[in-house]
């Protein structure tokens, strides 16, 4: 299994909302967006196992996600990005050695050493917040063709739900991902960077600037982006703070690529064996 690309498929005009859209509006997004990807999950299963409900694949991937102590929506993605398994195959993904997690020294800052999915993303949104001196700052993982929110700090709720989900370039972050490397919004109001609707959801969050950081894969893939976010306009990050955020780019990247490797791919086996062997 490669890392994620960087998101390719992106989503159309339609999947946008406007920036005074109704809280309403915006919850409906983005639920049509969650359910978008265990939807596809659930019909492969349909069939290429003959599961015979969509009720009945949303239970095989319920019961594997709790299991596994992995995302639903996160297994979801991983099934329907890989190839199908061969016909007969005891496995979906060849068992791949566990072996030691990649090392985090970018986080490593004389707190305890984070363990699991979770703890490791925190852990990389509050260095990564301390580096840019802020307090305001959001991670995105790439699942679905998209980035989806993972982690925030620091930000109103109306702003993390409006970029739940980002599918197209008209945001630092998608930017970020695309060209693989840092981008600094110095001021939010008079950039070109963002689209109008996304430009006002971020000022009402307070945010006038930011700077968006790639989680790149040991192959290069992007798994995810950090931002942080600033309440007045920025000049230019030093060099210091530039190879700082690489480094904890590329550690962050790598680990992220190892859990999905050892966490998420033997439940993905699991999966399969369910679904083939089921009563």
């Amino acid at each position: 299994m490669t890392e994620y690309p960087h998101p390719s498929d992106r989503a159309g005009t339609a999947d946008r909302v406007p920036s005074a859209a109704s809280p309403d509006a915006v919850d409906e997004r983005n639920r049509r967006l969650a359910r978008a990807g265990v939807a596809r999950a659930e019909e492969l299963l349909m069939t290429r196992y003959r599961v015979g409900s969509q009720g009945e694949a949303f239970d095989l991937l319920r019961r594997t996600s709790q299991r596994f102590n992995v995302k639903l929506h996160t297994l979801a993605d991983v099934a329907v990005r890989l190839p199908a398994p061969a016909a007969g195959a005891a496995d979906w993904v060849p068992n791949r050695p566990r072996g030691a997690p990649p090392p985090l020294p970018a986080l490593h800052t004389g707190q305890a050493r984070p363990s699991g999915h979770g703890a490791v993303l925190k852990a990389a949104l509050r260095r990564t917040m301390h580096v840019a001196h802020t307090h305001m700052g959001h991670v995105q993982l790439v699942e679905n063709g998209m980035l989806r929110m993972a982690q925030h700090a620091g930000l109103a709720r109306q702003f993390t739900d409006y970029f739940a989900f980002v599918g197209d370039a008209g945001s630092p972050c998608a930017r970020a991902a695309e060209d693989r490397r840092q981008i600094t919004v110095k001021d939010v109001a008079s950039s070109d960077t963002f689209d109008e609707a996304s430009r006002q959801a971020v000022l009402r969050t307070g945010s006038r600037a930011c700077h968006s950081v790639p989680l790149v894969g040991q192959r290069g893939g992007v798994m995810g982006v950090i931002s942080t976010h600033h309440d007045g306009p920025v000049g230019d990050f030093s060099t210091a703070q530039l190879t700082a955020l690489d480094h904890l780019g590329a550690q962050v990247g790598r680990w992220l690529l190892w859990h999905r490797h050892t966490v998420v791919l033997p439940a993905l086996n699991h999966l399969h064996a369910s679904a083939a062997h089921r009563d």
